[in-house]
């Protein structure tokens, strides 16, 4: 089943491609509707037929490289169904929102079936090359959307970085991979069996050059401060659904490589250096909440505001590493606010660069000083806007404010002046949100000079489909999230005692 979920996306991609040219656009486009659809109406089957009590399951395991220990190794736990879930709902609404695209849409259409796959796989691997393999194909996957479909002549420079960087990262990756199997016995790459064996358990110093490897690999594509430089432009410059790809599930891989490999096979080097991570995530909120109030440039700001919530997972996770001062409620009520903070800025980030590729396809530009009094012109779009910004604040009702809550409060049992320090971020994320609203939807009329003289359309069919559906899903999660929950807290719970062990 796991194996269909992954690769259908693949099937598709790969029919596609080899279907006629005569295939008009249209089709092809529709193509990846139902495909996303059907791919998401599976995951549904998944998470009825879920037990959450039941560990890791619909595991497939069969060898690929036996000699070098790698098998084709899958299966879902309360950690990764709910990922897969996001992720296959925010390709729908990419799919639903793409409909519009007139751009070598045959191309545009096969590289994100190709993404889909290799972003469910990862979420579903539990080999660390297989991992590694599906880490690496979304990079290139993602490179050629940007280079390809981005806006401007700073397109392929903004891909090129992307890449670099997050290679770059992959490597160091790669290389903490390759430690934890030199320190298996037997060398192994599957990521149970580690857990069980505890392989570094007692080795000091290379089980710390090793969690140094992960660390800068995953906190490349989470992306953390001072990791986050390739983040901006490739956001800028991407389409936008391939900017809600990028903010919705890609930066979620290097969360999810804490959470799932680096907490669980690293327990005793995460205690010694959660500080680190406590730190680092912290100030990642502060700052990148300070860099979007100074930027002019709407989709940029809503950029900066990703490192901000990506933050608070690491300041969740390092403060779930930190024994001394807290106790075992608190420290898997860290991780369940992680992971549900990763969905949830899934959703409403999604949600909200689809909302930017809207208003540029209206006024052909982000600059917020372009727009004014957009409300009277557009008030579906606005209202999605507002509630899309607002939900991001963490405003009661939405998953946001489930998710901060659970990891302010998880956190602040034994990193209380690191938590404090963090909470700034939600006044200065407010404020930007809030001046960024006033400015563009509320005052006298004013439109950019490529905007039609009579006026700015408001949302269409197809680009409400795509985004309302996101922000209903944050909804529910918001005002009934134990469905969420009592799947996510007794994984956080198995992953607190494995780092406690």
């Amino acid at each position: 089943m796991l194996t269909l979920v992954t690769f259908l996306p693949l099937l598709a991609c790969v029919a596609l491609a080899l279907a006629p040219r005569s295939v008009p656009d249209r089709v092809c486009a529709w193509v990846w509707v139902g495909t996303a659809a059907a791919d998401l109406a599976l995951v549904v089957g998944l998470w009825v037929g879920f037990d959450p009590h039941g560990g890791m399951q619909y595991q497939q395991n069969h060898p690929w490289i036996p000699a070098a220990g790698v098998g084709y190794h899958v299966g879902v736990d309360g950690l990764s169904l709910p990922l897969v879930a996001m992720a296959c709902l925010l390709f729908l609404a990419g799919a639903l929102y793409s409909l519009r695209e007139t751009r070598r849409v045959r191309s545009y259409v096969c590289l994100f079936l190709f993404l889909q796959a290799v972003s469910v796989g990862l979420f579903v691997a539990l080999d660390l090359i297989l991992f590694f393999v599906f880490f690496d194909l979304s990079i290139v996957g993602m490179f050629f959307v940007v280079a390809g479909w981005g806006h401007g002549g700073r397109a392929r420079a903004a891909a090129l970085t992307f890449f670099l960087y997050t290679f770059t990262g992959s490597l160091a990756l790669l290389l903490g991979f390759i430690g934890l199997s030199l320190a298996a016995t037997p060398h192994t790459f599957d990521l149970v069996e580690m857990v069980h064996g505890n392989p570094l358990a007692g080795h000091g110093l290379y089980a710390g050059l090793v969690l140094l490897a992960l660390g800068v690999g995953l906190a490349v594509k989470t992306p953390t401060v001072p990791f986050h430089t390739w983040l901006p432009p490739a956001h800028t410059e991407a389409p936008a659904a391939g900017s809600a790809i990028l903010a919705g599930v890609l930066l979620k891989m290097g969360a999810y490589g804490f959470v799932r490999i680096a907490m669980p096979l690293l327990p005793g080097s995460w205690r010694r250096y959660a500080l680190v991570f406590v730190v680092v995530g912290a100030v990642s909120v502060v700052y990148g909440a300070l860099v979007a109030l100074a930027q002019t440039d709407f989709k940029r700001m809503i950029a900066y505001t990703s490192v901000t919530h990506m933050g608070y997972v690491l300041l969740a996770v390092g403060a779930a590493g930190v024994l001394a001062g807290t106790d075992a409620q608190a420290r898997s009520l860290a991780v369940t606010g992680a992971v549900v903070q990763m969905v949830s800025h899934g959703l409403l980030t999604g949600a909200l660069f689809l909302l930017t590729g809207v208003l540029h396809d209206r006024g052909g530009t982000y600059a917020m000083d372009a727009y004014s009094g957009l409300s009277w012109h557009a008030p579906r779009f606005a209202a999605a806007t507002g509630v899309a910004a607002f939900a991001g604040l963490g405003i009661p009702g939405f998953s946001g404010f489930i998710a901060e809550f659970q990891i302010l409060t998880g956190s602040l049992a034994s990193q209380a002046v690191a938590t404090t320090f963090a909470l700034t971020g939600l006044l200065i994320t407010a404020a930007l949100f809030l001046r960024a609203l006033r400015r563009m939807f509320l005052g006298p009329s004013r439109l950019p000079p490529a905007a039609p003289a009579t006026g700015i359309r408001d949302l269409v069919p197809s680009e409400a489909a795509a985004t309302l559906p996101l922000l209903g899903a944050a909804l529910v999660i918001g005002v009934a999230p134990r469905f969420l929950l009592d799947v996510v807290e007794p994984a956080s719970r198995t992953v607190t005692q494995l780092v406690a062990r």
